[in-house]
């Protein structure tokens, strides 16, 4: 399951998008620190293959992929020294695959802004240098320790002190680790620590509702300029807080045309969940049969044995083989009776690499 950690200033849009995203009641209100506990919410995967599947195999039951979102209070200028409600909810993004970092790109008076004016770079690298300063606290603490444990001759820690020690010198700097020219490996030996600043990034565009459908506008354009000249793997993902708390309104049968009158291709939510698949290489296979259609999340690469360990560890444990037909060829042929028949099943073994959309049947032994 992907899990997104949603962030920013206060009034950027961030319980706004929540609600919408995830039909939860999160207060939304104009004024900063609405959002006093972090709000969980989970979100189906939108994707038309599933219902194909499902209108093909007729199960007893259909279960989409998830997507869970974690949104937090709004971060301010001084968090990490206790202005605002301080840092103190960062803990609940630690765990997260990602950060969606929402960020306003739009005037409205009646909106109150924190900062007093809309300026997305200076925004952006608010929330950077808070993220930092929080991950220092984190470093600090196990770099006290692992030095400690160095000087007795500890291997392990030797390992890891120069990770650590690279690290403290970036974000004792306010610089986070997603500039700091960390190594792979140095970041392996720091993922134990769920840095903050080493995850990937979507940066969320709360946009106008004419500018979704239109030109960029100069706010937009602004932020892809600073994360660019940044150099930093990100995306930069447009969508309007006002569009999607319509859209939750919404029957799921009006959606598409309420947003082709806007001009609008597609719903923020699923161009962020697209967006966030991507950056963190995941992709999805199937599996039919009449009592279930469901759709598994993997990453890109991922082997037979890890896809059937998703859906359970003894899969993986006793994986012998995967019946794995495209979906293309399993729709074709009317499903696993005219796949098998026409010869598209293949029996796959342990080195097979998973591809987007497989259909799969586990064969085990435990």
């Amino acid at each position: 399951m992907l899990k997104l950690g949603i962030v920013g200033l206060p009034n950027v849009g961030k319980s706004t998008l929540f609600n919408a995203l995830t039909a939860a009641k999160a207060d939304a209100a104009n004024y900063p620190f609405c959002t006093v506990e972090p709000n969980v919410g989970m979100v189906e995967v939108p994707d038309p293959r599933l219902d194909t599947l499902a209108a093909l195999v007729q199960p007893r039951k259909t279960v989409p992929a998830v997507v869970q979102f974690v949104d937090i209070a709004g971060l301010v200028k001084g968090a990490a020294e206790g202005e605002g409600l301080g840092n103190k909810f960062l803990a609940n993004i630690r765990e997260t695959d990602a950060i969606v970092h929402v960020i306003r790109c739009f005037d409205d008076p009646d909106i109150t802004h924190v900062m007093h004016g809309v300026d997305p770079a200076r925004d952006r690298e608010i929330i950077e240098f808070e993220l930092a300063l929080a991950d220092l606290t984190v470093v600090e603490k196990r770099l006290d320790r692992t030095q400690r444990a160095a000087r007795t001759g500890d291997k392990d820690a030797k390992t890891e002190l120069p990770a650590l020690e690279a690290a403290h010198a970036a974000l004792k700097e306010g610089r986070p680790l997603w500039h700091a020219g960390l190594t792979p490996e140095q970041l392996a030996l720091l993922a134990p620590l769920s840095l903050l600043t080493t995850k990937p990034v979507l940066y969320a565009a709360n946009v106008t509702d004419a500018e979704l459908a239109g030109d960029e506008g100069p706010y937009l354009r602004a932020l892809r300029a600073a994360v660019a000249a940044s150099g930093e793997h990100a995306e930069v993902v447009p969508f309007s807080a006002k569009i999607e708390a319509e859209l939750a309104e919404l029957p799921a049968g009006e959606r598409a045309e309420f947003l082709g009158s806007l001009g609008i291709a597609s719903a923020g939510l699923d161009r962020l969940i697209r967006a966030g698949y991507q950056l963190l290489g995941l992709q999805t296979y199937f599996t039919a049969g009449e009592p279930e259609v469901r759709a598994w999340t993997i990453h890109r690469g991922d082997t037979a044995p890890v896809a059937a360990g998703v859906i359970h560890t003894d899969f993986e444990r006793g994986f012998i083989r995967a019946e794995t037909v495209g979906y293309d060829d399993f729709v074709a042929n009317g499903g696993w009776k005219g796949a098998r028949e026409k010869g598209v099943v293949r029996a796959e073994g342990k080195e097979y690499v998973v591809q987007d959309g497989d259909v799969m049947l586990f064969r085990f032994n435990v």
